[in-house]
C-alpha cells in the first residue's frame, strides 16, 4: 500500500491522503489500533462504507462444529473462532438531515494518519453534502496502553459555509452484519448473531450493553459515556435496545463554531463472572477513564511509547520505506501483545479474524523474541498464558498416547483446534517451540522467579513429550519418527533436523533448570533419573547428513526425494497448495517456508561455518516461499553465509509483507509474525545478532544499500545500543552495569559512557544460489 499514491514514505507514522473504497479492508487492518486485550479495527468512524467491520477482545470467541467427511480417533470436535464483539467505534453524522456518507455528495479532501509515536490515528476530512452543505470533521482514536479495557475518541464537527444543523448518534452496536468469512455453513450459523443479549441501559450520556456467547458461555460487557462541549443550545439524550445503545447529540452550529464529543468505551469479559460483576468492572474502567480525561489518556499513551522506543526503535539510512516498515512492524508487534496478559498473541493479532483468531507457533518463534529484547514483561505474560493451558496438553498428550504435554497446533484458550493431522497436529515442534522462547527470555533476563514459578513446568512437560515420543534405535541414537517440521510440504517425517534439533535444546534446558530448582522439580514428579534420560536423548539426538552432498537434510532420507517440476510450474499456481495435492507435494523435494534454513537461525551453534554456506545453497533452489514465515528468515541466513543483495531483498518482502499487500490478504488482519521478522532481518540478519549462549553476540554487515543501522536490546537490566556503519560498528551500554558481548568471537568488556568500536568484517563472496524459477524476491530498487 506504501506504493498506492494515496499512501506517504514517512519516518514515524503511516499517512492515507485520500480515501480509496479498493484499498478500504486492507486500510482498515494496517490502521488498526490494539492493547493486546481490546483491538478495534481501521474502520471509518460513522461504520459505513466498510471491508469488515472489526472489535474484538483477546480470548473471546465462540465455539462450532469441526467439519469432517469421516469422524476420527483424536479428532478435535469443535473449533473456536474469534468474533466480532460490540462495536463502540461507531459515530454517525447528519448534516441537515443528510447522513454524513463518503460515497454520496463530494469529499473534497481525507486523510488519516496513524502517529507511531503516540499511538494515535487521526482523521480529518471535508465533505459536502448533496445539498451543498459542508462540513470538516476532525477525528482522533487511541486504545490505550495503560488503561487495559478501555478506548477512546475525540470527534469533532465545524460547519464551514453555513449554518447547519448538525446530529450526532454515538452508538454501541452488537451482532453487526459481517461479509461472509467461511464457506462452511456450519460456521457461518456459529458466527451469525453470536451474542445473545442480557442487559441494555442508557441514561444522559451512559450506555451499557451485555451479552454472553451461546456455546463457549462467555458474557461480553461494554459501556460508554461522553463528554460534549458545543453552543449553548445542544442537547443530548440516551436510548437503548437489545443490540444498540445510542446517544444522541444535536446543535446548531454557525461556521467557526465547533460541536467536540470526547468518547470514552470500556469491554469486559468472563466465562466465570457473574452479570452484576462483568457490569461493575465495565463502569469501573468507564469511571477511570473518565476521571483521567481525554488528554490524560493522550499523555499517557505517549509516555507509555516514549518509553517502549527508547528500548525498541530501530533506525535506518538508505531506505526510507525500510524505515517506515520496521517502526510499523514493531509497533503492531507491541499492539499484539502489550496487555494480552495471560491470554494468547493471535497470528492476526487483534487486527482481523483470518485464522479464526487463532494463536500458532509462530507467537513464540518470531514475536516473542521481539518481545523479549523489548518489552519482556509481554513475554512473561504470554508464556504465563501457556501454563494455564497445560491441563488441556496434558490431557491431549493422554490422547495421544504420550507422557507431558502437547500443545496444540492452534488454539484460542488452550484446546487443539487443528482438523488436519499431517500438517497441523502433528507439528509437535511446537512444544519445542514454548522451550525456546522460556529460555530466551530467562537468558535475557535473568528472571529466576519466572523460571521457577512458570518455566521450570513448561520445561518439564514438554521435554517429558520428546522423551516418550521418541525411540532409541540399536545403536543408542535417538530419533523422533512421523511428525511436520516448519516445512507444512513435507508431513510425517521422520528426524525432522529443526524437529530434533529443538527437542535437543528443549531436553538440555529442562535438565538444567531441574536442577537449579530442585524442590520445585521435585514436585512435578521429577527425579535424577527422569534428568538423566533427558540429558541422554539429547546426547543421542539424531540429526540427518548427507555425506555425499555435505548437507543436513531436512529429515532423513529427504534429499533421496524426487525434485518438484518447478519449470513446469506456472506463476499461477502457487501457492501449490491450493493448486496440487498434498500428496504429490508430500513426495518431492519442495519446500513451503525455510525449515532446515530456521533451524540453523535459532541452533546456529549446532553448524559449522562452511554447513550453512552449503545448507542454504542447497535449500534456496527448493524454497518457494508460500508462507509469510519463510521471507525474514531466509534474510537472515542469506546476510550470514554471505549474500548481502538476496538478504536486502528478502527484507523488504518481509517488511511489505502487509505494507504491500504481498499476500493479497491484508484484509483479513496483519501478519504479525512477518511484522516480526522485519525486526529478525535488521537486528539479526544485518546486525548478526545471535543469542546462542550466554553472551550477546554480533557479526554485523549491511548491504550496500543501506549506510547505517542502530539498534536497541534490552539485556539483564541494561540497554545496549549498537550502532553500524559499512565499515565500522559501536557497542555503546547506554543504562545498567558493565557487561561483556562477542563481536565476531572476540569479546569486548562494555560500561556505561565507554562506547566501544570495531571494523566490520565482511565475509567471503560465495556464488549467490538461485531459487525456483518466478519465486525470486522482488529487487529492492
Amino acid at each position: 500500500m506504501i506504493s498506492h499514491p494515496a499512501y506517504a514514505v514517512e519516518p514515524w507514522c503511516l499517512r492515507e491522503t485520500e480515501l480509496n473504497l479498493d484499498v478500504l479492508a486492507q486500510s482498515e487492518s494496517v490502521f488498526s489500533l490494539s492493547n493486546g486485550h481490546v483491538g478495534w479495527r481501521g474502520n471509518l468512524d460513522e461504520g459505513e462504507p466498510h471491508g469488515l467491520p472489526g472489535s474484538y477482545l483477546n480470548g473471546v470467541y465462540e465455539q462450532h462444529p469441526m467439519p469432517y467427511a469421516e469422524a476420527g480417533y483424536g479428532f478435535p470436535e469443535s473449533d473456536q473462532t474469534v468474533i466480532n464483539v460490540t462495536n463502540g467505534k461507531v459515530i454517525r453524522l447528519l448534516v441537515d438531515d443528510e447522513p454524513f456518507d463518503l460515497r454520496y455528495g463530494q469529499l473534497r479532501s481525507h486523510e488519516r494518519v496513524l502517529d507511531l509515536r503516540s499511538g494515535l490515528l487521526h482523521r480529518v476530512c471535508e465533505w459536502t453534502s448533496p445539498v451543498g452543505r459542508t462540513v470538516r470533521v476532525h477525528s482522533t482514536r487511541l486504545v490505550s496502553f495503560t488503561h487495559r479495557a478501555i478506548a477512546a475518541i475525540a470527534y469533532e464537527v465545524e460547519p464551514l459555509d453555513a449554518r447547519t444543523n448538525v446530529v450526532v448518534q454515538s452508538e454501541l452496536v452488537a451482532n453487526e452484519q459481517l461479509p461472509p468469512l467461511t464457506g462452511d455453513p456450519r460456521t457461518a450459523a456459529a458466527l451469525e448473531s453470536p451474542l445473545r443479549p442480557e442487559e441494555h441501559y442508557a441514561h444522559d450520556t451512559r450506555l451499557r450493553l451485555v451479552h454472553h456467547t451461546e456455546r463457549s458461555h462467555q458474557r461480553v460487557a461494554a459501556a460508554a459515556d461522553h463528554v460534549v462541549r458545543g453552543p449553548g443550545s445542544t442537547q443530548t439524550s440516551g436510548e437503548s435496545a437489545h443490540d444498540v445503545g445510542r446517544v444522541t447529540v444535536t446543535a446548531v452550529l454557525d461556521p467557526g463554531e465547533t460541536l467536540r464529543i470526547e468518547k470514552f468505551v470500556s469491554y469486559g469479559w468472563s466465562a466465570e463472572r457473574s452479570l452484576p460483576a462483568v457490569r461493575d468492572q465495565v463502569e469501573a474502567a468507564l469511571a477511570g477513564a473518565r476521571s483521567t480525561g481525554w488528554q490524560g489518556l493522550v499523555d499517557q499513551q505517549r509516555e507509555f511509547l516514549d518509553g517502549f522506543w527508547r528500548y525498541a526503535d530501530i533506525e535506518v539510512e538508505g531506505d526510507a520505506e525500510i524505515q517506515q516498515a520496521v517502526r510499523f512492524a514493531v509497533f503492531h508487534v507491541l499492539q499484539a501483545g502489550a496487555r494480552a496478559e495471560h491470554r494468547a498473541i493471535p497470528a492476526k493479532g487483534l487486527t482481523g479474524s483470518g485464522y479464526d483468531g487463532h494463536a500458532f507457533w509462530d507467537t513464540e518463534t518470531f514475536v516473542l523474541p521481539v518481545l523479549t529484547y523489548t518489552s519482556p514483561n509481554c513475554v512473561a505474560e504470554a508464556l504465563g498464558w501457556r501454563q494455564t493451558t497445560l491441563p488441556a496438553a496434558r490431557d491431549r498428550a493422554r490422547q495421544l498416547g504420550l507422557r507431558g504435554a502437547a500443545f496444540p497446533w492452534r488454539t484460542i484458550e488452550g484446546a487443539e483446534c487443528s482438523g488436519y493431522w499431517p500438517a497441523g497436529t502433528a507439528a509437535f515442534h511446537i512444544n519445542a517451540d514454548i522451550a525456546a522462547a522460556v529460555v530466551r527470555y530467562v537468558r535475557v533476563t535473568g528472571d529466576e522467579d519466572f523460571e521457577r514459578r512458570t518455566g521450570l513446568e513448561l520445561l518439564v512437560e514438554t521435554a517429558r513429550l520428546w522423551h516418550s515420543l521418541g525411540h532409541q534405535d540399536s545403536g543408542g541414537r535417538f530419533h523422533i519418527d512421523g511428525v511436520t517440521g516448519p516445512d507444512e510440504y513435507s508431513a510425517l517425517a521422520n528426524d525432522n533436523a529443526y524437529t530434533n534439533l529443538m527437542a535437543r535444546v528443549n531436553l538440555r534446558a529442562a535438565a538444567d533448570a531441574a536442577g537449579r530448582h530442585a524442590a520445585q522439580a521435585a514436585e512435578l514428579g521429577v527425579d535424577e533419573a527422569e534428568t538423566a534420560a533427558w540429558r541422554e536423548a539429547a546426547k543421542a539426538m539424531s540429526v540427518p547428513y548427507n555425506r555425499a552432498l555435505g548437507v543436513h537434510e531436512q529429515s532423513a532420507g529427504y534429499t533421496r526425494l524426487d525434485m518438484w517440476d518447478f519449470k513446469g510450474t506456472p506463476p499461477e499456481r502457487y501457492p501449490l497448495m491450493l493448486h496440487f495435492p498434498y500428496f504429490d507435494l508430500y513426495r518431492k523435494q519442495v519446500v513451503k517456508q525455510a525449515d532446515l534454513v530456521l533451524a540453523m537461525l535459532l541452533c546456529g551453534d549446532a553448524f559449522e561455518e562452511d554447513q550453512k554456506a552449503r545448507n542454504f545453497s542447497y535449500y534456496e533452489p527448493l524454497t518457494v516461499r508460500d508462507s509469510s514465515l519463510s521471507a525474514c528468515v531466509q534474510c537472515v541466513l542469506a546476510a550470514d553465509v554471505g549474500h548481502l543483495r538476496l538478504a536486502y531483498d528478502y527484507l523488504g518482502e518481509a517488511a511489505l509483507m502487509d505494507l504491500e499487500d504481498l499476500e493479497r490478504n491484508t484484509r483479513d488482519g496483519l501478519h504479525i509474525a512477518s511484522l516480526a521478522g522485519t525486526w529478525f532481518g535488521l537486528v539479526a540478519g544485518f546486525g548478526g545478532m545471535r543469542d546462542h549462549g550466554d553472551i550477546p553476540y554480533f557479526a554485523p554487515r549491511l548491504p550496500e544499500q543501506l549506510s547505517r543501522l542502530a539498534f536497541s536490546l534490552r539485556f539483564r537490566q541494561r540497554c545496549l545500543r549498537i550502532d553500524v556503519t559499512r565499515s565500522h560498528v559501536t557497542y555503546t551500554v547506554v543504562e545498567g552495569e558493565p557487561v561483556q558481548i562477542s563481536h565476531g568471537g572476540e569479546l569486548i568488556d562494555l560500561s556505561k559512557g565507554a562506547p566501544q568500536t570495531r571494523p566490520v568484517e565482511w565475509p567471503t563472496a560465495l556464488p549467490e544460489p538461485a531459487q525456483p524459477p518466478g519465486r525470486q524476491p522482488v529487487p529492492r530498487h
